[in-house]
Order: structure tokens, then C-alpha cells, then sequence
């Protein structure tokens, strides 16, 4: 059995949370199967604390080249991707985004037709929700008109275009097709077996529940048995090679970005973060707070308004804790407001 001190550290290795790696942007964003995107900037203060000297024009420039999107993927949530992980992803993802409008209001109409006059449109040019809808009732009539962009975010796979996202700019979620942003066809023969090793490298050890938490997928077990896996007790299986430091081995303080995946990706999420504070991280309206991590687990939160970090402890917190948790605060800062004094406040 692994102990659940080991598990953490595991995980935070995975994470690139252990220590700041010298890999670039690209590299990070695809060994951690993407960064969870539901508001445009979390993904650089994501890759901001895994990575040295990592500047968020990089990622921007990714963003308006086309070699990373965001798009609609894993749990239904908005993910910042490489342009090769969302031709792959979202077609064996696509059963769940199906299933999950199944579940809402949009049921009275022809879900193909909407999805061919969705995809004509935002070729020709990419559009906000508020704009499209009054474009498609034209078309359907007997259809509620919000129902209809509700029926292209779950069929349609489309990506939120820049300047949204890009550092330093501000714009509305305007979409479009993939294919027609990225010129590129969705994969025909997608494997999950394949998306399956790449959770491991990310976020496992993990059981099969917690595959299926993150993904959102269901029906995973005979995948999960065709991978070569080793058996850690418990349920928890892993990648025979992948890394699992000691449970000794010391973990900084790090600021976890909103929204982080670290926090989101396991149905039992205390290898980081214990159930209470958990409340206290995912609000019932499903935002996600960014999070301080204190010898590798969840300590309290943080909070940006301009140049200015607010940190929220969860518990006491001993001198050497708080000094380093400033300090970090003081860098985050120093990449987020550069020559802007920095200031941070503890609640």
C-alpha cells in the first residue's frame, strides 16, 4: 500500500509541482493533458508556478498561432490545449458532452440540423453566443432561441478565439469549429487507452474512479485492464516507471492557480486537499479558487486584485510558513503587475 503522505508527493511530482521545471510552455501544457480554462487567465498563473522563467507572453503567442485552444473537453469545462491534444480529446470526449445535453432542456428539436447551421455560420465567421443566437432562430423558429447555442456547446466542437485569453487584452467568448481554426480534421480513431497513460503521467497514482472524475467518461474498467499498470493497493494503479518520490521528500509552498486541475481531477481529491477545506476551495457556483499549498497540501487560498495578493490561511500558520508563502506572493506579483509595488495581505 502506498501511504497517503507518498501518494501526495507522487502527485505533486506528476504536477511539476515539486519544483520549477525548465521544459517550455508547450511541453508543460501537454503533459498535463491541458489546464482547465473557465476564465481566460488562470492557465498562466497555472503554468506560472511549475515553470522557471516562464513569461505569459509565451503562452499568448501559442494562443494567437494557433498551436493551443480553448475548448470545451474534460467534466464539460472550458481546457487550454495543444491544437493536437483537442483533435485527439474531443472526439473520445464527445459521448459525455452528448449525454450531458441529453440531460438539459434541448430536446425539442433536431439536434443535426442545428449542428450544420451552427457549423455554416461560425465558419463563415466566428461569432459570440449573443450574437448567434438571433442568427439560428431565423432558421428554427419553433425553438426556444437560447437552446440553440446550448445545442452547439455540447455537439459542436468549437474553440474560443483570440483576443480572448491573450495576456493583456481583453474579449468576449467568440467561437468557431475547430476545423475551421485549426484547418485540421478531428482524429477518426481516437484511443482511450492512449488518454488513459497520459492521466497517469499527470495526475496518478488513481484509481478508476478518479479517471473517470476527471474525464467525465464512464465505462472505463476494460480500458483501464488492457494498460500495463502496476497495482498500489487500494484501487490505485500507475504507469510502471512513472515517478513516486519519497514520502520525506520535502514540497514547497506554492500559489495554485483558480480553476487548477490539481484540485479538480480525482473523485477522492484528499491526496491534496481534505474535504472541508474543499467547501471552502469549489463554491456551489462553480468557481474555484486559487489555492496555497503548505507541505504539499492545501493550506488556504489566495485571491489578485491588481497588484495586490490576498491569502486566506485555512489554519494556523507557523513564521517560516508565512514567510514563505509572502514570498511567493511577492513573485507571483512580480509576474503578474512587473514594476508595480507589491503588496500582500493575510485575512
Amino acid at each position: 500500500m502506498i501511504s497517503q503522505r507518498a501518494l501526495n508527493r507522487a502527485t505533486l511530482a506528476r504536477q511539476l509541482l515539486l519544483r520549477r521545471h525548465a521544459m517550455s510552455p508547450m511541453q508543460a501544457i501537454e503533459h498535463l493533458v491541458g489546464l482547465q480554462a473557465q476564465a481566460p487567465f488562470p492557465p498562466y498563473f497555472g503554468l506560472w508556478s511549475r515553470l522557471a522563467a516562464f513569461r505569459p507572453e509565451e503562452l499568448a503567442e501559442l494562443l494567437v498561432k494557433r498551436e493551443v485552444v480553448r475548448i470545451t473537453l474534460m467534466r464539460g469545462t472550458v481546457h487550454l490545449v495543444s491544437a493536437r491534444d483537442c483533435l485527439t480529446i474531443r472526439p473520445l470526449i464527445q459521448p459525455m458532452l452528448t449525454r450531458a445535453l441529453m440531460a438539459r432542456r434541448a430536446n425539442g428539436v433536431d439536434h443535426a440540423a442545428v449542428v450544420a447551421a451552427g457549423r455554416a455560420l461560425l465558419t463563415e465567421r466566428p461569432l459570440s453566443v449573443k450574437a448567434m443566437t438571433p442568427l439560428l432562430a431565423e432558421s428554427f423558429p419553433d425553438a426556444a432561441p437560447a437552446d440553440l447555442p446550448v445545442i452547439l456547446r455540447w455537439l459542436l466542437p468549437m474553440v474560443q478565439v483570440p483576443p480572448r485569453a491573450v495576456w493583456g487584452k481583453a474579449g468576449d467568448a467568440v467561437l468557431t469549429p475547430v476545423e475551421a481554426w485549426l484547418g485540421r480534421d478531428l482524429d477518426p480513431e481516437p484511443a482511450v487507452e492512449h488518454l488513459l497513460r497520459r492521466y497517469l503521467a499527470a495526475f496518478g497514482p488513481a484509481t478508476v474512479a478518479d479517471m473517470q472524475a476527471w474525464s467525465g467518461l464512464t465505462g472505463l474498467r476494460a480500458a483501464v485492464a488492457a494498460l500495463d499498470l502496476v497495482d498500489l493497493g487500494g484501487g490505485l494503479l500507475d504507469l510502471p516507471d512513472a515517478p513516486r518520490p519519497d514520502e520525506d521528500t520535502p514540497a514547497p509552498v506554492r500559489l495554485v492557480a483558480p480553476f487548477d486541475n490539481l484540485v479538480l481531477s480525482h473523485a477522492d481529491r484528499t491526496r491534496v486537499i481534505s474535504d472541508e477545506h474543499r467547501k471552502r476551495v469549489v463554491t456551489i457556483n462553480g468557481q474555484v479558487h486559487g489555492t496555497v499549498l503548505v507541505d504539499g497540501y492545501v493550506h488556504g487560498s489566495w485571491k489578485r486584485d491588481k497588484a495586490t495578493v490576498t491569502v486566506s490561511p485555512f489554519g494556523p500558520l507557523t513564521a517560516a510558513q508565512r514567510e514563505e508563502i509572502e514570498a511567493e506572493a511577492v513573485d507571483l506579483l512580480a509576474f503578474a503587475e512587473p514594476g508595480k509595488p507589491p503588496s500582500v495581505r493575510f485575512d
